[in-house]
């Protein structure tokens, strides 16, 4: 991601009103934005009877699970506890034990090529991992961005229990910067990925090309079922960099994205639809682009994982280092989001949900943007309201 120093307030997107709300409250604490700008509105994007979270909420974190982590990335919940976390530039796998934060390397995924911003980025269970034990992972090979699946044999020796990777998907156009990388299957078992554009603008409106895109493919890596053009797997299109997919309780689609030097977004996914990069960056008074539920300056943002829990959604930063809440109504922003932990963990680069009103969040600090000290990188368990 390059982008140039941005300096000014806070622009987010809301519904139905635009003023100030320049309440100066301490980081961590809940910090409001400075000024409000008017957002999309979904005549289809709220069911009846659905209510609003509260305007404001709350973050508290409960303890560091573990520390000590290179360049994490992705991150993966297994059912019956435990988290397995994958390395960008280590391109290795590790389980933590969530009680007592034991590190215990799987082992390492043969063909990533990590580089600049590439390496082994996110990773997925497999709907049916009760069964079959495989894990999906999106890397950069040397030739390409891809998406593999491996067995995972917890039986075998420490190191060795990743089998071979199977590649189900290949053709992601790979670059230094944009590489996209989370990966999560949806409530209708199929396997979304987010993909970046690799620093050539033109391939976000070529619906031919893999590279900033939203794809939906079936576990076998083909295109899903249902897709809004026929035979591809691209599921929307004109994104910059996606890093960030989630849905809600009512199974609607959200994903964060990187902007260039002005704005930052939270969408609400349509299938087909064109969300404007590189013509349109944020919010566009041209409608055959989707504009975004909320944007950001993207040194308040540079989002990267989401996740959502008590009624919003959850946003990691990265650059803005901070942890966001957008609350929601149906695929509407209900009220203005507010920064969390500002400044206190560093870099943020994966949010997921933990169950109830628990979330898993890790650090970022090791990737070669932040300012890391021993132990930096992190993964914490936090309570959010």
């Amino acid at each position: 991601m390059q982008r140039r120093a941005v300096t000014g307030v806070l622009a987010v997107a809301l519904l139905l009103a635009a003023g100030c709300d320049s309440g100066g409250t301490p980081s961590g604490q809940g910090a409001a934005p400075s000024r409000t700008t008017a957002a999309e509105s979904s005549p289809s994007g709220q069911a009846p009877g659905e209510t609003a979270p509260p305007a404001r909420g709350s973050v508290k974190v409960l303890r560091t699970v573990t520390e000590g982590l290179d360049s994490p990335w992705g991150l993966a919940p297994l059912p019956g506890g435990g988290l397995l976390v994958s390395s960008r530039d280590k391109a290795t796998i590790t389980r933590v034990d969530d009680r007592t934060g034991k590190q215990t390397e799987l082992g390492m995924v043969s063909g990533v090529a990590p580089e600049g911003e590439g390496g082994l980025l996110g990773i997925a269970l497999s709907p049916g991992y009760a069964s079959d034990h495989m894990i999906y992972a999106y890397f950069t090979s040397a030739s390409d961005n891809r998406i593999v699946r491996m067995l995972y044999d917890p039986q075998k020796p420490a190191g060795e229990q990743l089998g071979a990777p199977d590649t189900i998907f290949k053709g992601i156009p790979k670059g230094v910067i944009h590489n996209g990388g989370r990966i999560a299957f949806g409530p209708d078992g199929m396997l979304y990925a987010g993909t970046g554009e690799s620093g050539e603008r033109g391939l976000a409106q070529d619906r031919k090309s893999l590279g900033g895109k939203i794809l939906r493919l079936t576990p076998e890596g083909r295109p899903a079922p249902g897709n809004p053009f026929p035979d591809s797997p691209v599921y929307t299109y004109g994104h910059r960099n996606v890093q960030g997919l989630a849905w809600d309780g009512r199974q609607r689609l959200f994903a964060s994205e990187f902007g260039q030097d002005t704005w930052d977004e939270l969408n609400a996914i349509k299938p087909g639809d064109n969300y404007g990069w590189p013509d349109a960056e944020g919010r566009s008074s041209d409608p055959k682009y989707h504009n975004p539920i909320a944007q950001w300056h993207t040194d308040e943002a540079s989002p990267s994982g989401i996740a959502y829990a008590e009624g919003s959604v959850w946003m990691a930063g990265l650059r803005g280092q901070r942890l966001w809440r957008i609350p929601l109504k149906g695929t509407e922003a209900s009220a203005p989001p507010q920064a969390f932990l500002t400044d206190t963990y560093g870099r943020l680069r994966t949010v997921a949900a933990a169950g109830g009103d628990k979330l898993w969040l890790v650090t970022s600090n090791t990737d070669g943007r932040g300012n890391p000290k021993k132990g930096d990188d992190r993964i914490l368990e936090v309570e959010v309201k």
